[in-house]
């Protein structure tokens, strides 16, 4: 089912002992991305950029693609910024048109009318700002200010058709078409410009019936791309401080779900995840299961464990990147996590 990303076998760490505290979607989601199973804390992305800023001037910090058919059911908490401030918030693009809503200026607003009129807004939230010194009103500010940079540096970032032919093809992206591969394809050209951290979300993979279908369907769709990505990063000389990371919220079932059809279950107890770059150990294989596929039984990782690896991998100690909310000092492990030293080179 994965021709292609064997291909990038020696350049990737699989890890087979992947472990969660949560069995339905949208907490598993949530907890995948924020590290709670609550709704209001940031998202990893949110806190990374918290913690790097951002290297693009004209784009987000954090941007996200959703690709699959019905979107995440953990919905933008998934990329919120929970209790940090509004900047962190990831940027939802879209694969097709304006990459963001409303980038074109609507018939009778020429360029200079729009310039007059953020610099009016402009005025009048900076007198808001010396009035109540609330720190979100200089994100609106900053807010305005990058979407009338990103109205020329989106369109030229979304135009695939500047990509030489055997690059398209690497990808199996075509130019104007939505699709995961040309997600795959636009995150690589984020990252070249500057932007720190991109999720691309592929809500698919359900399959508590008409599995052997539709996992072929969904492998075909993710597999090229993945793989493309990652050879596309090492041939550029970028994997090295790009961090590449691949799974879901939880796993499958080992058994049928009901009635004997080729269906599975949630299962949160053992399930697969891969890393590439990044100081990932290449070509390691982490973590075994029972004869089952059921339980995780040698080097578990569990969720907070990745946590705190990727943090660990992006430069920083999970213990000491922290906001002070509510009178305590949060961070994305909260107070689990654990390094997992053997994913590291």
């Amino acid at each position: 089912m994965l021709p292609h990303l064997a291909e990038v076998a020696d350049d990737i760490a699989i890890v087979k002992s992947m472990h969660t505290d949560a069995f339905n979607h949208a907490p598993a989601q949530i907890f995948m991305n924020t590290g709670s199973q609550q709704f209001g804390r940031p998202s990893m992305g949110a806190w990374v950029t918290y913690g790097l800023g951002s290297e693009s001037a004209d784009l987000p910090a954090y941007v996200v693609f959703s690709t699959g058919s019905k979107g995440t059911s953990g919905g933008s908490s998934n990329w919120g910024c929970g209790f940090l401030p509004s900047i962190h918030q990831g940027a939802l693009f879209r694969n097709t048109g304006d990459p963001v809503l409303y980038l074109s200026n609507p018939k009778g607003i020429d360029p200079q009318l729009q310039r007059d009129s953020l610099e009016t807004i402009k005025r009048l939230n900076q007198q808001h700002f010396q009035a109540m010194g609330d720190p979100e009103i200089t994100t609106r500010i900053n807010s305005y200010e990058m979407a009338y940079r990103m109205q020329s540096s989106a369109p030229e970032l979304m135009d695939l058709a500047k990509e030489p032919q055997h690059i398209l093809d690497m990808y199996g992206a075509e130019p104007g078409k939505t699709s995961f591969a040309s997600s795959c394809l636009l995150a690589r050209r984020l990252v070249e410009r500057g932007v720190r951290f991109v999720q691309i979300f592929h809500e698919a993979w359900d399959q508590h019936g008409n599995l052997t279908a539709d996992i072929k369907k969904n492998c075909e769709k993710t597999d090229k791309p993945c793989a493309a990505l990652v050879k596309d990063l090492k041939a550029r000389g970028m994997l090295d401080d790009t961090l590449v990371i691949w799974g879901g919220e939880f796993g499958r079932t080992p058994m049928v779900q009901g009635g004997g059809n080729d269906g599975r279950d949630h299962h949160p107890n053992c399930f697969t995840m891969w890393m590439a770059g990044g100081g990932v150990k290449p070509g390691l294989t982490l973590g075994e299961s029972d004869e089952f596929g059921f339980n995780a039984t040698r080097d578990k990782v569990h969720v907070h464990d990745l946590h705190a690896t990727i943090l660990q991998l992006l430069g920083f100690d999970h213990t000491k990147l922290t906001y002070r909310f509510q009178g305590r000092d949060f961070r994305l492990t909260d107070v689990h996590g654990e390094v997992v030293e053997k994913l590291l080179a």
